[in-house]
């Protein structure tokens, strides 16, 4: 956030440049999405990995390299600022990432982490997420930096990412899998679950159902969103009006098989994404 600023090595950020966002793959259209609502004057370069995904299940290393080459593919267009929209990149890559660096950057843990810590009531938290980002611990370590006296439960879900991944938002088998998931978090009486990764709030209303209504939803990719508008506004770098017709507003990329994602994209965003390029990621 601003008051905690970064150095940053780049002399001229040009507040007209895009905004970089990546995912291992589809979940962080969520992310976009919220930035499109709450920052609409941005413009938008998103990379999903298609053809890695899912990340929740690789190893640090690997998690790192991957998201090493998206940064450099999305340095090729200036981008003032990164967004890490996804959960496990962020736990595994974004301390190294953001070294590296000379433009500020954000991720999704700390947000969610944040409002998570703000809004329990029984100090009883629940994480869902991939294995990866429940291995690494962070939410606990972010939460409880935050606020002591909680007690955070973290479940791996790692049938999640695939689903989503092949649009079956609501359908029984999701229904089923989210069921047997999340049966012990109901069971020790969590009053705020944390969709640990961007791919969830697609199935939220499944969550929803099963949760009830008396257990918060949180979404780090709304709040995500909420502190890259602060942190903009921190650099002097929010885009004043916005791009002129047929200023490539927003552009998509993936590494496989961009016809299956931009009719996906088209279901989650309702802003009429007409193509997305397909891109050897590895050459980055």
């Amino acid at each position: 956030m601003a008051e905690n600023k970064p150095d940053i090595k780049r002399e001229l950020l040009n507040k007209d440049a895009p905004i970089g966002v990546f995912d291992s793959g589809v979940g962080g259209l969520t992310v976009v999405r919220e930035i499109m609502r709450q920052i609409p004057n941005e413009r938008i370069i998103y990379f999903g990995d298609t053809a890695r995904v899912p990340y929740g299940s690789k190893s640090r290393e690997t998690v790192t390299r991957f998201s090493g080459q998206i940064v450099r593919f999305l340095n090729t267009f200036q981008v003032k600022t990164i967004v890490v929209a996804c959960n496990t990149a962020s736990a595994y890559a974004l301390d190294v990432l953001e070294k590296e660096s000379d433009i500020p950057m954000i991720g999704v843990v700390k947000p969610g982490a944040r409002v998570a810590a703000e809004v329990t009531k029984n100090g009883r938290i629940g994480l869902i997420a991939t294995e990866a980002t429940v291995g690494s611990r962070i939410y606990p370590k972010y939460i409880q930096e935050l606020k002591k006296n909680v007690t955070i439960y973290q479940k791996a879900c790692p049938l999640f990412v695939p689903l989503v991944e092949e649009g079956l938002l609501e359908d029984p088998v999701t229904d089923e899998i989210a069921r047997r998931y999340l049966t012990e978090l109901i069971d020790i009486d969590i009053d705020t679950l944390i969709l640990g990764c961007t791919h969830y709030p697609l199935i939220r209303s499944t969550l929803r159902k099963i949760m009830g209504e008396g257990v918060t939803l949180v979404n780090p990719a709304y709040e995500t969103a909420r502190e890259l508008k602060e942190l903009l506004a921190g650099y002097d770098l929010l885009c004043e009006e916005p791009p002129a017709l047929g200023g490539n507003r927003y552009q998509f990329y993936v590494s496989d098989k961009a016809e299956k994602f931009v009719s996906f994209a088209n279901s989650i965003i309702k802003y009429g994404i007409l193509s997305a390029k397909s891109i050897h990621i590895d050459a980055y």
